[in-house]
C-alpha cells in the first residue's frame, strides 16, 4: 500500500476508472454478440438495427479511449461485410 497521499488517491481513481471502463466494455461485448446471433439466426432486420447501435457505441468508445480507432473502424467494416453477405 502506498504511503504518500496523491499516490493512495491515484489508486482509488485507478479502481474507479477501472469499473467504468469494464462496464463500458461489457456493454460493447454484449451487443457484439446480440450482433452475432441475429446474423446466425438470419434475423437481418434486427442485424440492420443493431449495426447502427454498434456503431454508435464503437465511436463511443474510442471517445472514451476504451478502444483504438482503427479497431473500431476495423471492426465496424467487419460486422458490415457480414451484414452485407447475409443479405
Amino acid at each position: 500500500m502506498a504511503n504518500i497521499k496523491s499516490a493512495k488517491k491515484r489508486i482509488l481513481i485507478t479502481e474507479k476508472k477501472t469499473k467504468v471502463n469494464k462496464s463500458r466494455m461489457s456493454s460493447l461485448k454484449t451487443i457484439l454478440k446480440k450482433f452475432d446471433t441475429a446474423i446466425e439466426n438470419e434475423e437481418i432486420e434486427e442485424a440492420k438495427e443493431l449495426i447502427k447501435t454498434v456503431d454508435k457505441k464503437l465511436k463511443k468508445a474510442v471517445d472514451k479511449n476504451l478502444i483504438h480507432k482503427n479497431k473500431a473502424s476495423r471492426q465496424l467494416s467487419r460486422l458490415t461485410k457480414q451484414l452485407n453477405k447475409a443479405m
